[in-house]
């Protein structure tokens, strides 16, 4: 009876200390997995004298590529700060270099127009919730 007890007590305290090993290596994962994203901030252009018209029509194409490319898994988030200052709105992009984040950022109408300019820099985070990798479904 008293090696049965000192036999389970053994075998417990193995498989806590194996669930709080499993446990520390789980968080310990997640660290090792931060990595680099693209933040774009998005600035007033230097030419944004269109009339509305052409304005809203750039619009419209600048919405359109956003979600064309958060349809293709590069961009992760975007949107628009909501006071008038000169950084307009944000994009992070998950793209492996930034020449492929300029390539991208030149499909926007609002850049090529001059509406928009931007600047990137590295950014990091774990990839998951927003951030997992891969495409969304829509």
């Amino acid at each position: 009876m008293k090696y049965t007890i000192i036999s389970l007590t053994a075998a417990f305290i193995f498989i806590l200390s194996n669930n709080l090993s499993a446990q520390d290596q789980k968080e310990k994962r997640v660290e090792d997995q931060i990595r680099q994203y693209w933040f774009v901030m998005l600035l007033k252009g230097p030419s944004r004298s269109q009339d509305s018209a052409t304005a809203a029509k750039i619009q419209e194409g600048h919405m359109a590529n956003i979600n064309r490319l958060y349809y293709e898994g590069k961009i992760k988030v975007a949107g628009p700060f909501g006071d008038n200052g000169n950084w307009l709105g944000i994009f992070i992009f998950d793209c492996p270099t930034k020449e492929e984040v300029e390539k991208d950022l030149k499909t926007d109408p609002a850049i090529s127009s001059g509406r928009l300019s931007y600047d990137i820099r590295p950014w990091y985070t774990s990839p998951m919730g927003s951030f997992a990798p891969g495409k969304p479904k829509k």
